[in-house]
């Protein structure tokens, strides 16, 4: 029985072993006991290692900026800081498949935007100016070349303009605008039913500055970019609502910087924005976490005090698993706030200042602006000049106070619709007159045109030699041919003179759309002509220049514009007034009473002088107290393209810092350095007198005194000063050029006054910690150079710093606006002291002198009667210089106070400002109001100051 049982078990595994089926069964068997193993060794051995590997190709490192620190004035007040904001962020997620897609979302996303009067940031340097026209807003040529350098992917800017024509820089933005337009498809767009979508310039603009800014950040696509900052609940709201449809778009809380009393302290401060590619190398250098996306300082304190005031950033490592969701968070660091700067700086005199500047200058408008026409030639007193007011009504258009755009829109009023008519009409004669003046076979000499004419035609050889155009190759021309000669005499046709340039290959054809390959002359210079005169028609500047001689011949009055500037908003609603000007058709008296409450400003007008430097220094540490320029402008608004390029193109230049950057010669403000080098040369003693006969011959050509044909006299030092005396000066430095031997070398005076000029610091820079033009001696003619001319040239502050040194009788400081940075807390970091650059050492006798010449400048000069009247007694000197004959004089103080116990020194530089005495007048009621006796209030409340009834001759 056992055996039978023991045969069938053998049999039935001998059938079981040559199955199929149990063959199939061990395979199994096999296969799951080897990927239970698997499994064992991954999830139980190894199950971590797996993990982070898996996690590993998600890893994401999250930076978050630190705070930036702020900035504060000497007394605590607050001048930058942050604050909470909503910013709309986006990130190119790979939902949008199609460039299509991707820019219908854009145009949805802008046009929410623009709705809520919010504006687009972006790096992309062009923007829509007030007129409606696309202009660049790179800060100069060499700027814009970078950013098509940027542009185009290229690694310099010297492969711009190929041969192949792949890259070419003479490009106007128009163009350029019109090629990314036609590259991206923004001008063939269309919705999802194959239906054109119009797009607005604006609105593509802001598209390309979207996808600019996504370029630039194509190495972190996992970071989202800042579009627009500071948006309002509203917008916020309405971008959340639609946020279905706007893959990649969030709105988050960030922060912006903000800053108090904006326009007076903006040239000082500065402003941020995002960095400039040609800068971000520099900055990570210093510190490596700095992207191209940060936010940093752009110019003033900002860009200066960038380490500082920048925080450090908080990062974090997070893995994200294949849907997106956070698994794991490590290596976290907080950010850190910067450090907090306190400046030198008083807000509250720097704000009266400011007001002051604007309310002399337009003392000075109202005082030289006459009603009729003026004209100054080779022998008008720099001084006295005049301005036609119709060139102010010129300014209404030519500075964009009137916007042309909204002269030329269908929703025009009557009175601007009128003003357009006539632009119009002129404008087709013009334009029929330029082109059968350039296609006559016997065109007119240029000197022989009417002055409008003419003017057209300088205009259209400027244009096309301009360097977004580049037809005219000016460095290719002879310039010793008789054709260039006779240009520059006017003795020869633009016809004529293109001609010549067409045959000789300095008229690049090759810009010119011509119908063969190798046309003749006659069909390239028509088809130069038809380029010309059509790019013309578009082009705003010369639509200006149209208006020009419109106003100038009254074809488009005073009356017009001024009613226009209460159709455009410029001036608010005033029945009265508007009434007035109607009735009385007086534009003239209307814009001296606007110009008078400041409801129009110099700056708007952008006339000689529109533009004015006030330095305010303690003489003893060389903290500076105050540094204006005016006109300033509103750093809150500098991220919105358009505002910045309004800015750039006002022609008062508010971008540009008077106190630090404009640099002229300092006139007779240098006599003071000179007076102190020949008492130390002892080139003259303090009692020796010189005598001024009017006119100094001892050199060729003769220098006049100021008071010719009159004379002066006998003059000892102290008279000199208070003089002004330009005889005493020129004979000054004859003797400081004159050795032992009596041999006169005109070197040897130059050395010397270029010796003591450093000696007062005015071979450096003053120290300020701000942008600033190096400063310039004089190497030419020893006579002239002693009197403050010759090639000297300085900024105000640079004389802010020499003044101080006769102040104090010898101390050369490097100038500060710093005087300290905390930590967030409070904490001290370091504390700024103005260091001393240099002591001169000078005899008592020599600064006692020096000193009392220039306390008798005010005391007893021609100063005497415009500082009557202040309590504080002040020692000074006043400058003129002329810069070109037919041009204001530019107008210099320098000053300290008190006299006998100097606490602060007050310099004053008015470009163009006619006499001495516009720029004493506002030193003095700077004085006034520094030492209480005018307070802020009644000085911001009011109106234009009465310009200085003295001319002061120097």
């Amino acid at each position: 029985m056992f055996r039978e049982l023991l045969e069938i078990k053998r049999d039935l595994i001998r059938k079981a072993a040559t199955s199929r089926l149990f063959i199939l069964a061990i395979i199994c068997f096999a296969m799951y006991t080897g990927l239970v193993h698997k499994l064992f060794q991954m999830q139980i051995i190894n199950g971590e290692k797996a993990l982070n590997d898996y996690l590993q190709l998600t890893e994401q490192t999250i930076t978050t900026a630190g705070t930036r620190g702020n900035i504060y004035d000497r007394t605590g007040k607050v001048l930058a800081y942050n604050k909470l904001a909503y910013s709309v962020m986006i990130q190119d997620t790979g939902v949008y498949k199609n460039s299509d897609d991707k820019n219908r979302m854009y145009l949805r996303l802008v046009q929410i935007l623009r709705k809520h009067g919010e504006t687009v940031q972006g790096k992309f340097e062009i923007a829509v100016d007030p007129n409606g026209d696309m202009v660049y807003t790179s800060s100069s040529e060499s700027a814009r070349k970078r950013f098509l350098r940027d542009y185009y992917g290229l690694k310099k800017v010297e492969d711009l303009d190929d041969e192949k024509g792949l890259y070419p820089s003479n490009l106007s933005a128009r163009e350029l605008f019109e090629q990314i337009c036609e590259d991206n498809g923004l001008n063939r767009l269309t919705d999802s039913d194959g239906t054109a979508i119009s797009v607005t310039d604006q609105e593509a603009l802001d598209i390309i500055n979207i996808k600019y800014a996504l370029r630039l950040m194509l190495y972190r696509k996992y970071e989202a970019t800042e579009v627009a900052a500071e948006v309002s609940d509203e917008t916020v709201a309405d971008i959340l609502e639609h946020i279905g449809d706007m893959q990649g778009v969030t709105v988050e809380e960030t922060t912006i910087r903000a800053y108090n009393d904006s326009v007076p302290f903006a040239p000082v401060i500065g402003y941020t924005g995002k960095i400039p590619e040609d800068q971000l190398q520099n900055l990570q250098s210093r510190k490596d976490d700095y992207d191209i996306n940060d936010i940093v300082g752009r110019t003033g304190i900002e860009y200066t005090m960038e380490h500082d005031l920048q925080g450090t950033k908080g990062k974090k490592t997070i893995y994200k698993d294949s849907v997106g969701r956070i698994r794991e968070t490590k290596d976290e660091t907080d950010a850190l706030a910067g450090n907090d700067v306190y400046l030198t700086l008083d807000a509250d005199l720097q704000k009266g200042i400011y007001h002051l500047i604007e309310q002399s200058l337009a003392g000075v408008l109202i005082k030289t602006i006459v009603n009729g026409d003026y004209q100054a030639d080779s022998t008008t007193d720099g001084s006295n000049m005049k301005i036609p007011v119709k060139d102010a009504y010129f300014q209404l258009i030519n500075n964009n106070v009137l916007s042309l755009k909204d002269i030329e829109a269908e929703d025009a009023s009557d009175t601007e619709k009128n003003i357009y008519r006539k632009y119009e009409a002129s404008r087709r004669q013009i334009f029929n007159g330029l082109r059968d003046e350039l296609m006559s076979p016997h065109a007119t000499d240029m000197k022989n045109l009417p002055e409008d004419t003419k003017a057209y035609m300088f205009y259209i050889y400027s244009y096309l030699s301009g360097p977004t155009v580049g037809i005219i190759k000016e460095e290719a021309m002879d310039t010793s041919s008789d054709e260039f000669k006779a240009w520059k005499s006017d003795e020869i046709s633009l016809r004529d003179y293109l001609y010549y340039g067409i045959a000789n290959g300095w008229v690049d054809t090759s810009k010119l759309e011509t119908d063969t390959k190798y046309s003749s002359a006659d069909d390239t210079f028509e088809a130069l002509v038809n380029y010309v005169l059509g790019k013309l028609e578009e082009d705003r500047n010369f639509t200006k220049k149209i208006y020009r001689y419109l106003i100038n011949n009254d074809t488009i009055t005073g009356q017009e514009l001024c009613l226009a500037l209460y159709d455009q908003g410029v001036l608010k609603e005033n029945e009265q007034d508007i009434a007035e000007l109607r009735a009385a058709n007086d534009a003239y008296n209307f814009l001296l009473k606007k110009l008078s409450a400041l409801e129009i400003t110099p700056a708007q007008l952008a006339l000689s002088p529109c533009n004015a430097g006030v330095v305010v220094t303690n003489d003893k540490t060389g903290e500076v107290l105050a540094l204006v320029s005016y006109p300033g402008y509103d750093n809150n608004r500098i991220g919105d393209g358009s505002y910045f390029s309004q800015l750039q193109a006002d022609l008062s230049l508010p971008l540009y810092n008077n106190a630090t950057q404009t640099r002229k010669a300092p006139g007779s403000t240098f006599k003071p350095i000179t007076a102190v080098a020949a008492l130390e040369e002892h080139a003259i003693t303090e009692d020796e007198t010189i005598n001024c006969t009017g006119i100094y011959t001892d050199v060729e050509p003769p220098i006049k005194c100021w008071i010719y044909s009159g004379h002066h006299g006998p003059l000892n030092i102290v008279g000199g000063i208070e003089n002004s005396c330009n005889y005493f000066f020129a004979d000054l430095g004859h003797r400081l050029s004159t050795d032992g031997s009596g041999i006169y070398t005109p070197d040897l005076g130059l050395d010397v006054l270029r010796k003591y000029a450093a000696k007062f610091g005015l071979d450096h820079k003053s120290g300020v910690e701000i942008g600033e033009l190096d400063p310039q001696i004089s190497k030419e003619s020893p006579e002239r150079s002693a009197m403050g001319q010759g090639s000297h040239a300085y900024t105000n502050v640079q004389l802010s710093r020499y003044v101080a040194a006769i102040a104090n009788r010898g101390t050369v400081f490097e100038l500060s606006l710093l005087d300290k940075t905390t930590d967030s807390e409070g904490n001290l970091i370091k504390d700024y002291t103005p260091e001393i650059s240099s002591h001169i050492d000078a005899a008592g006798s020599t600064w006692d002198t020096v000193q009392q010449g220039m306390r008798e400048v005010i005391a007893n000069g021609s100063t005497k009667r415009l500082f009557a009247d202040l309590e504080v007694e002040i020692a000074g000197k006043t400058g003129t210089a002329q810069e070109a004959r037919n041009k204001p004089n530019h107008a210099f103080f320098i000053s300290y106070a008190p006299y006998d116990n100097p606490e602060i020194c007050v310099t004053v530089n008015i470009p163009y400002g006619y006499s001495s005495s516009n720029a004493a007048n506002i030193a003095k009621n700077v004085y006034k109001y520094y030492y209480g006796y005018i307070d802020l209030e009644s000085i911001v409340n009011a109106g234009a100051l009465d310009a200085a009834k003295v001319n002061i001759r120097d």
